[in-house]
């Protein structure tokens, strides 16, 4: 091939194409291209430049004329290519899309590319279509039908948003160690152990272990977890009935905040994180004794996430309780040291939610007040102090 198109980069070019070719993630003809200039400005001739790079000499020269009658960018660009027409219109495209997010066939769980594909036969006038020009088009509307997640769908009432700008609330709150804020949760746990020993890891293998394991029972662990300070306790239990939330708080008042006026506590709406609990575990005066320097705040139903700890015990389970654990001394003792340098570490919940971003969010979804709002009116919030 004659050489009609000679390549002279500036420096500000081949500072540009060196970084390109030296790093970071780009298409592999982007790559070949900027290859190509390079060795065409070192003087390297087009049949070298071709067997060096692994392409055609009509894409070294294609490359070259480009950059000669255009510029850097249009010579890095792909040139535009005619392609075959869509085979789908418009309207045949929206009816695919509403056809995949229809129910599917009787007998069908889900969608699949080969049953919308017969379906969109049925409906128009092509004799058939091939599952990769369904995919295509669903993929470009961001479709996956034979996908689902399973969701938690609250129902966003006064109630609802009553609670939430009550929690909320709190999180903005200045810290205050008469009156801390602390989060509480609990979560379940399997004790499973190994029934053959892991092979451990080595160079070149990872470690290995048997997919058959053996149950050796439940454990529950109780969080708590300071808004205000980097803090947190987590206390492991045979079970999580009404009697062991109770010690929960009577260890929050008399052991943990022995000094504090009032403590105000996060929780959910399980049935065992009530009052009764403590009058059910202990005799009338003791109960009333803690209770009095406790305050409940109830997140509102199917709004776990609201709960602060929710957020620790995720952290808690990936890194301590990704594994198997077999006992449960074992248990208190592994927690205990995540506990430990959780807290050396002095880590924090960074919550950025606020009333005024959950108001500026889902604010369309609060309810509508009836009629004018009476200022002497009492408004029913969800503390329960005692």
């Amino acid at each position: 091939m004659n050489v009609r198109y000679h390549v002279e980069l500036t420096q500000y070019e081949r500072n540009e194409l060196l970084a390109l070719v030296s790093g970071g993630k780009h298409p592999a003809r982007k790559l070949k291209r900027a290859q190509i200039l390079l060795a065409a400005d070192a003087g390297v001739g087009d049949e070298d430049i071709a067997t060096s790079v692994w392409v055609g000499g009509s894409t070294v020269y294609r490359t070259k004329r480009r950059f000669v009658e255009g510029n850097l960018d249009l010579a890095l660009s792909e040139e535009p290519r005619p392609g075959a027409e869509r085979k789908l219109t418009g309207k045949e495209e929206a009816l695919l899309v509403a056809t995949a997010c229809s129910s599917p066939p009787a007998g069908r769980a889900r969608w699949t590319l080969e049953l919308l594909a017969d379906a969109l036969v049925k409906l128009t006038a092509h004799e058939s279509l091939s599952r990769e020009t369904v995919r295509r088009r669903l993929a470009e509307n961001d479709l996956k039908p034979w996908r689902k997640d399973m969701w938690c769908i609250p129902q966003v009432d006064a109630d609802y948003v009553a609670r939430m700008e009550d929690v909320l609330d709190l999180y903005a709150e200045a810290s205050d160690p008469q009156r801390p804020v602390v989060c509480f949760d609990e979560s379940p746990i399997q004790l499973i152990g190994e029934v053959r020993r892991p092979i451990p890891a080595k160079p070149g293998q990872i470690e290995r272990y048997d997919c058959e394991y053996r149950r050796n029972g439940t454990a529950n662990l109780f969080v708590f977890l300071d808004v205000n300070r980097p803090w947190r306790k987590v206390k492991v239990t045979e079970r999580r009935a009404a009697e062991d939330f109770a010690a929960c708080m009577r260890d929050l008042t008399d052991v943990h905040y022995p000094k504090a006026e009032r403590i105000r506590v996060v929780l959910d709406n399980l049935s065992t994180h009530s009052a009764g609990a403590l009058y059910q575990t202990f005799p009338a005066d003791e109960a009333r004794r803690v209770l009095r320097r406790l305050e409940f705040h109830y997140v509102p139903k199917h709004a776990s996430w609201l709960n602060m700890v929710e957020i620790e015990i995720g952290v808690l389970a990936r890194q301590c309780l990704d594994r198997r654990i077999e006992s449960y001394m074992r248990l208190v003792a592994e927690t205990a040291a995540w506990e430990k340098r959780r807290n050396a570490e002095r880590a924090r919940i960074n919550w950025m939610f606020t009333t005024e971003k959950a108001r500026a969010k889902i604010g369309r979804a609060y309810p509508k007040p009836t009629a004018a709002s009476d200022p002497r009116q009492r408004v029913k919030t969800s503390v329960t102090s005692y």
